[in-house]
């Protein structure tokens, strides 16, 4: 996850969450954005590291086609070699 810097200014920050619900339930294990202005202590430390929506989506997108060429190249090379 990563800090998403929005138009106005203000942080979205990746919050993660872990909870024990009670004995014998399943883990809870969330990822959650809170959002911080500029009058948190973090804030500065935090703006350095964050992207755009813009920029977070064209990272997402250059991995998608990365993956492709990626799945691609293994696919082929699995076809080439013959079952021991």
């Amino acid at each position: 996850m990563y800090v998403i810097r929005l138009p106005d200014g203000t942080l979205r920050v990746p919050h993660s969450v872990l909870a024990d619900p009670g004995e014998g339930e399943g883990r809870i294990i969330a990822d959650a954005y809170v959002e911080i202005g500029p009058d948190d202590p973090d804030y500065d430390r935090l703006l350095g590291q964050s992207l755009t929506e813009q920029e977070l989506e064209e990272k997402r997108r250059r991995w998608r086609d990365e993956d492709a060429d990626l799945l691609q190249r293994f696919e082929e090379w699995k076809s080439g070699r013959t079952e021991d």
